[in-house]
Formats: structure tokens, sequence, C-alpha cells
């Protein structure tokens, strides 16, 4: 039987971050996943770390610190993951939603971040493409994209070369203790291995982990539909556009309802839209509560075409030539579970990032090793401690 110093259950980003974080501190690690890596939510989201999208406070900076390590790992993995900075646009339709920005912008500015209003005419100037009626806009100089499926390959491999231990397809069934109640097996499909530590990285499916040892984790899936266009060479848009309507369907205590047709209100949709390498673009947004089911809804593809044709009309010229779904792992308050569960020793939980596993798996990566090896983690982050959900019922 196998023994490691930490086991990381789940090789998405977030797993293979955490993972590729904890070889990097000297110790022997399995990455256990029971598909292939990213084979998960991982290889069914948008390319992007945006700190424009997040609520000012512990939020932003934890996703501005993630795009600074970001920029680091561009340089120190030896996997190409396509990393970009090219800033983003949020657009906005309407003086109110504009209003609502100016707000929004006024409190990021203070905390110390590169944002900034922009108004129709330069709006236009980024984006010529852009319908001409809207009524300006936010710009952020920070944010940046990537190609997700690369990241978490990137992460891996460059593990492996310091010792990670790489066990795909292996199904976790059982997590063993000892009489004292601390982590001592994992059982998997394909054999047992032991460790005293444990890292649940599962995403949508962490409360399954969470549940082997009696643990009860609010994580519940929020499905997302992005359509793909054909490849083209005119330049559509430079950089990530998105809605500032996104930021509204995102955050439900944001009070504010939007001029959209009954079908884009139904299926809760925000236009997004960015280019990739390959010379496609990205279209989306879209949030729903609808379980496990990935299926590519005809109704909500259309809804996610008729948005994106408001605000980028050139876009009636392009194909869609296929479209997937993912699911995020939502949480109530939007904000990350990245501690140890004091009821179970030895069980760390670094899940529930709804759409932001992307844009924070390097710092969640870093302050996962940091718990893990006794040294003070960047962030205070008492407030993404499990311990703020006081429904777990060890067992």
């Amino acid at each position: 039987m196998e023994s490691f110093d930490v086991i990381v259950i789940g090789a998405g980003v977030i797993g293979s971050s955490v993972a590729y974080h904890l070889v990097k501190k000297g110790l022997d690690v399995a990455l256990i996943e029971k598909g292939g890596i990213a084979a998960g939510t991982s290889s069914r989201c948008d390319a992007v770390a945006l700190i424009c999208d997040k609520k000012p406070g512990i939020d932003t900076e934890i996703g501005y610190a993630s795009i600074q390590l970001f920029k680091q790992l561009a340089q120190e993995l030896s996997v190409d993951f396509e990393f970009s900075s090219r800033g983003s646009l949020y657009v906005c339709e309407t003086e109110r939603e504009l209003e609502i920005a100016q707000g929004y912008v006024a409190d990021q500015v203070r905390d110390g971040y590169d944002m900034r209003m922009v108004d129709p005419h330069e709006l236009l100037d980024i984006e010529p493409y852009l319908a001409p009626d809207l009524a300006g806009g936010i710009w952020t100089e920070a944010d940046s994209s990537m190609n997700p499926y690369k990241l978490c390959y990137a992460f891996v491999e460059e593990g492996k070369k310091l010792g990670l231990k790489v066990f795909d397809y292996h199904a976790v069934s059982e997590i063993q203790r000892d009489v004292q109640g601390k982590i001592e097996r994992v059982v998997t499909d394909r054999g047992t291995f032991k460790t005293r530590k444990i890292v649940n990285c599962a995403g949508v499916w962490s409360p399954k982990i969470a549940g082997m040892v009696g643990i009860e984790i609010p994580i519940v899936p929020r499905k997302g539909i992005v359509l793909i266009t054909e490849k083209t060479s005119k330049q559509i848009t430079r950089q990530k556009v998105h809605e500032f309507g996104y930021m509204l369907s995102k955050f439900e205590d944001i009070h504010f309802k939007r001029n959209v047709s009954e079908l884009v209100e139904k299926h809760n949709v925000a236009f997004t839209i960015e280019p990739t390498d390959a010379h496609n673009f990205l279209v989306g947004g879209h949030r729903a509560f609808k379980g496990f089911d990935i299926r590519s809804e005809i109704d909500v593809m259309q809804a996610i075409a008729e948005r994106a044709l408001r605000f980028l009309p050139v876009l009636r010229d392009l194909n869609c030539i296929r479209a997937y779904a993912g699911v995020r792992p939502w949480v109530p308050d939007h904000l990350p579970i990245v501690s140890e569960v004091e009821e179970v020793p030895g069980f760390f939980i670094a899940s529930g990032h709804e759409g932001d596993g992307i844009s924070m798996s390097p710092i969640t990566g870093k302050m996962v090793a940091q718990l893990i090896t006794g040294e003070p983690t960047d962030f205070n982050i008492d407030k993404l401690n499990f311990s703020r959900y006081k429904k777990s019922n060890a067992v």
C-alpha cells in the first residue's frame, strides 16, 4: 500500500494547483481523479482571470494576487497555457447601469485597483464593433486570459517533475479514519492509499467526498452554457467584453432589473465574449440551477445569441459551430471554502469557487500549501473558513 504526506482529490484547476504547490514544498503528494485531468468543470468553462467581476474586499484582493501569480507561472511552468494580460471591458447598456458601475469603480479605485470608467466614444475606440447606443463602460487593466485545459496540464506536468504521483481514473469510494477520528486512508476502486492529510478539491462533487467523513458542504452545481463561433480573421473583440448585467446575474443581492426579453430573463443570460488563440470566440453567459445536467439546451443557446447580438451586431456574420456546458461549484455567500475542517483533523477543503476557479487557482494552491505546512497564509482567510457553515455534522 502506497503512502503519501498529502492526497489531493480532484484534478481540475484547483486540485492541480494545490498538488503542484504542495510538491514544491517538498511533500510527497498524490493527485487522485475519478476521470481524466481537467475532465470536469475546468474543461467546460471560460478562460479568464478577472477582478472586475468580484466584489470589493477579499474577493478582489485574492483575485488580483492570483493574476500576479499567473504572470510568474507563465515563466515558471514548461507547458504554455496561453496566458495573456489583455484587460477587459464591461459595457453598460443604460444610464442606470452606468450609475451603479460608477459606484462600484469608485470602491475598487479607492482600494488601489487600476479600473476606470469609459464614455460611449472611448467604448467604440476600444471595441469598434460594439452597438453604438451603449451608455459607457468599465476598463480593467489587470484582467487576463489563458487556456484552462492547458493550465491544468501545466500544473500537473510540472508537479510530476517534482515527484507528484497522479492516479487518474481512480474513483474514491471511502475515506477511513483511525480510532481518534484522524484521516488514515483513501480507498478507491483501483487501490487504497495511506495518508494523514486530504485536500478535497472535487468542485461540485466536493459534497460527496465530504460526506465520506460526515461533513455537509453547502455547494450546489450552477450550470453555464457557452457558444463557440467559427474561426475568423476579423478582430471582433480584442479582449474579454461583457455586459455589466453579468455581475447583476452573478450576485443575487444586487437588486436591479434589466430591460431584456422574457427568454433572456428566464435563463438568466448576460452577454460575455472572449477571443481565443485559435481565432474562435467564446460567447456566453448563462447561470441556472439544474443539478448536474450539462446538456446544451437550444432555448438557452437562443437566449445567449439574442443577448450577444444586442451588444455585437456583427456576430450575425458568424456561425456558431458548437456549444458546451459545465457546472460551477456555487456557495451561498459566493466565497470559496479554503480551510481545514476542525471536526476532522487532516481533512482540508479547497472548493466552492463558483466561476472563479480558474481565476483563483494559483493563490488557492499557494495558500493551501501554506496551511498544510503551518506557514502564515498570504491573506487573512478567516472568511473562507469552513467553520462559517455551522451545519456540519462530523461523525
